[in-house]
């Protein structure tokens, strides 16, 4: 859920390295842009490839990730559904590899992910595990190089256009806002989201996005000085340029700045579920 930003937040990457292939599902839409992005990774010809989120259980979109085996691992960036329904079928169709993810919910045939700097090595790549709650309590990032060449894979911490919500209660705003600090470090990076293009530079991204949420905090506390006592009213203030049918959206955002302002949002909570 972008907000006021709509475009991307730095400049696109040009070509993606050699090793690294993009299968994007067919499932687009408001949250998910042109749709969830499935990232293979391969250090060279018939080596063990390593994917990153399945996506939706769409049939010929497993297909085409099966085609590109032999795959050797799967990782899962965060649980939300149109990263990881696919994950089980993906599983059978490339015959019982182990996915892996922060969410116990979410692993399968190994150990969650919950030590940050874990690598993970045998594919002719090295990655390394990037803790960046936030967006979810179970987001993570993924640090992948070969020769040299490193990306960055930011699920949905970091889009390739607009910004991303901080989906209350689960998600929080400051440990968002620290995940943003550090990918603020990886400068000169590409980073590959879960939804939208390619960004040339991590850090400048997370920099952008930094100040997007610092501006939001401030618009928040202006709303609230003006008599707005509820999400629903820091929504309609702050949101108004916003498709209406987007504000359900804007909500989990506002919840969890009024939680980090300390301030009570008074509404029902909204599902993470809601379509």
């Amino acid at each position: 859920m972008g907000g006021h930003v709509t475009g991307a937040v730095t400049a696109l990457a040009g070509e993606l390295p050699e090793w690294v292939t993009l299968l994007r599902a067919p499932n687009p839409g408001p949250m998910t842009l042109d749709g969830t992005n499935t990232w293979l990774l391969r250090a060279a010809p018939g080596e063990p490839a390593l994917v990153v989120d399945p996506g939706p259980a769409d049939e010929a979109h497993l297909a085409a990730i099966a085609a590109q085996g032999p795959v050797g691992l799967v990782l899962i960036t965060h649980g939300h559904p149109d990263h990881t329904e696919g994950s089980m079928r993906l599983r059978d169709l490339l015959g019982g590899v182990r996915i892996l993810a922060a969410d116990p919910a979410h692993t399968i045939g190994g150990e969650p992910l919950t030590e940050p700097g874990q690598h993970f090595g045998g594919f002719g790549l090295e990655v390394r595990l990037l803790a960046t709650p936030g967006h979810t309590a179970d987001s993570v990032c993924f640090l992948a190089e070969r020769d040299g060449q490193r990306v960055v894979l930011t699920g949905d911490t970091i889009l390739g256009r607009g910004t991303t919500v901080v989906a209350h209660p689960d998600g929080h705003l400051g440990d968002y806002l620290s995940s943003l600090e550090l990918l603020s470090t990886y400068r000169g990076i590409p980073a590959l989201p879960g939804h939208g293009p390619a960004l040339a530079d991590c850090g400048a991204a997370a920099d952008f996005y930094l100040a997007h949420r610092r501006a939001r905090l401030d618009q928040v506390r202006a709303a609230l000085d003006a008599g707005a006592r509820t999400a629903a009213e820091v929504v309609a203030k702050v949101y108004a340029d916003v498709d209406r049918s987007l504000w359900w959206a804007a909500e989990w955002s506002v919840r969890a700045q009024l939680e980090y302002l300390g301030r009570e949002s008074g509404d029902d909570n909204v599902g993470l579920d809601r379509p």
